[in-house]
């Protein structure tokens, strides 16, 4: 239906096909309520205010009605969830629009993977706007399946599966001036390019926002955050299943609504079973409420800003002319969704969907080559006379990681896991080449004394991880995820004691999300039996190979620290 077709029922001369009455409206650009009536036809709001009729009328006394929620940064494969997975869930707290980066299933499966998510996306009640993954692989030190290199980011565009380029995690490359990325910078000439900038600040920070990279959801301080603001940047506030970054942000936005339309709130990576117990972007505005930020800037952070910052004029606010993509709450400080209509139809009443499951298609062929799982020799680590190791330090609850050096727990002259020191064994297994390429490191935080734990879904390029204490454990959790093309693993010696199989790119199952919340609630429960006290174990293991994010990290290539220059040996003499 054209715009122009509207206008009748705009002035009010015939029936709008929907008005709403008797809530408060959340105003976004003023930052007030209303008690107004909503009038829509088709897809769009026609008018606010009163004396509208409608074909059908619907009462919301007693109720808030506010824009769809738009969550600025995530990863849909976070969730284990296939796009239509992700929407059931996520649409049932309120959102109607994200804008995603799929570079995990770019880096499994490349541009087949992408073209996977789009297409799914294209039914369901969530509108995914894809970022064009900008670094696949993230560095140099990580092996995908495929290099995207500026020609695939171009074809991204010309296809229509994304409209900006996604998180440019490659800040070192960014700096310095690489000539293949600065050519992938150009292919997105124009478009909305997203940041990725860890810890940078200074002449640095002022070098990658030449690039026109000028958003961030990596900040972790106030001092960090405050000079990102400072320098032009959008503020991705992140608060995500294991990166908690919205109590230490709070103060940049508590106070002080100019920065509202300059701060975002977002997930970045969540589970199913997060969105299943507490929720999406209608969690963040709770979370930014307790923490003394006004609800209504909330609100705006998660709508009106998020949806000017990637060029969406029409939605994001509830206004004549914008999409109908509304929500209905029971209040701002609570915000319980009670219902939710996308482009104008209602799609959730009552915490259920109206018309049932999303319908799935068919996904890329899995990308997991059959590798060989490494001997027991191979895990043998002789350490040179008084040397030490290099260890991942997990941060608790953060992506960045610490570059330890420490002295190694021996046997037979040997570097091994220690329970007594909570250093893990941990080994990386290229599977997207079907090289069998593999490397050994430690890790210290994951909390686990006996077994081990393994995973497929290790960022960025999704090579199989294990982390345990004994070698068996190990070759046990390895086996399982060899034979399965990918999923997560929990294993004690030569058992299994529970397992999700990941058949979509060894990320995502496209079942029904409560069932997979479930089969990663076991998994997780089956972690917390080995010793660990992480709430997220599985998550926190996903970012231990990401070689772009500081300090320490451990890829199919070793050890790699790109602020030290890059390859790390494991003992250090």
């Amino acid at each position: 239906m054209a715009i122009r077709d509207l206008l009748a029922a705009a002035r009010g001369e015939i029936p709008a096909d929907l008005v709403l009455r008797g809530m408060r409206v959340a105003n976004v650009f003023t930052l007030e309520y209303e008690a107004v009536d909503v009038a829509i036809s088709g897809e769009r709001i026609v008018g606010v205010g009163k004396g509208y009729q409608g074909v059908q009328e619907e009462d919301l006394s007693g109720l808030v009605l506010v824009p769809g929620f738009f969550d600025a940064h995530c990863h849909i494969e976070s969730t284990m969830l296939t796009p239509a997975g992700f929407a059931e869930l996520a649409v049932l707290r309120g959102t109607t629009a994200v804008a995603a980066d799929p570079h995990e299933i770019a880096n499994t499966c490349g541009l087949a993977g992408v073209a996977y998510m789009w297409q799914e996306s294209l039914g369901c009640p969530v509108e995914m706007f894809f970022t064009a993954p900008s670094c696949v692989p993230a560095s140099s030190f990580e092996t995908s399946r495929e290099i995207l290199d500026a020609a695939a980011v171009g074809e991204m565009f010309a296809r229509g599966w994304c409209d900006s380029l996604g998180e440019v995690m490659n800040y070192p490359a960014v700096v310095g001036g690489d000539p293949a990325l600065w050519g992938l910078l150009q292919a997105a000439s124009g478009r909305v390019k997203s940041g990725h900038a860890p810890r940078l600040t200074g002449k640095d920070l002022g070098a990658y926002l030449l690039s026109g990279c000028d958003s961030d959801h990596e900040s972790v301080s106030l001092e960090e955050g405050l000079e990102k603001l400072r320098r032009g940047m959008g503020l991705m506030i992140r608060e995500g299943a294991t990166e908690h970054n919205l109590d230490a942000l709070a103060p940049l936005v508590r106070g002080h609504p100019a920065r509202w339309d300059r701060c975002m709130l977002v997930s970045d990576d969540l589970t199913a079973r997060y969105l299943l117990e507490r929720g999406h972007m209608d969690e963040k505005i709770r979370m930014a409420g307790a923490l003394g930020v006004d609800p209504l800037g909330a609100l705006r952070m998660v709508t009106l800003t998020p949806a000017r910052y990637f060029g969406h004029r029409d939605r994001g606010a509830v206004a004549p002319g914008y999409l109908a993509d509304l929500v209905a709450v029971d209040s701002l400080e609570r915000c319980g969704v009670r219902r939710v209509w996308k482009r104008g139809r209602l799609v959730v009443a009552d915490g259920k969907l109206v018309e049932g499951p999303i319908p799935r298609i068919t996904p890329p062929a899995s990308a997991a080559h059959r590798v060989s799982v490494p001997g027991e020799e191979a895990f043998l680590l002789p350490a040179p006379p008084g040397a030490r190791i290099r260890v991942v330090g997990l941060v608790p609850e953060q992506v960045v990681t610490q570059h330890l050096v420490l002295e190694p727990s021996l046997r037979n002259g040997n570097a091994v896991a220690d329970p007594a020191r909570d250093l893990a064994l941990m080994v990386v297994l290229e599977k997207n080449r079907g090289t069998g390429r593999y490397a050994l490191g430690f890790v210290k935080g994951l909390g686990i004394r006996e077994g081990a734990l393994g995973s497929s879904v290790a960022h960025d390029a999704h090579n199989f991880v294990a982390v345990g204490m004994d070698v068996p454990s190990l070759q046990t959790a390895l086996a399982a995820l060899v034979a399965s093309g990918g999923g997560v693993v929990a294993a004690r010696g030569r058992d299994v004691m529970a397992s999700l199989e990941l058949p979509v790119g060894g990320l995502m199952h496209p079942g029904d999300p409560r069932d997979v919340a479930q089969g990663l609630e076991a998994v997780e429960h089956a972690a917390a039996r080995l010793g660990t006290p992480l709430a997220h174990p599985f998550m926190a293991l996903s970012f231990l190979s990401l070689s772009v994010i500081p300090e320490l990290k451990l890829t199919d290539r070793g050890y790699v620290d790109l602020g030290r220059g890059g390859l790390q040996t494991l003992f250090v003499e």
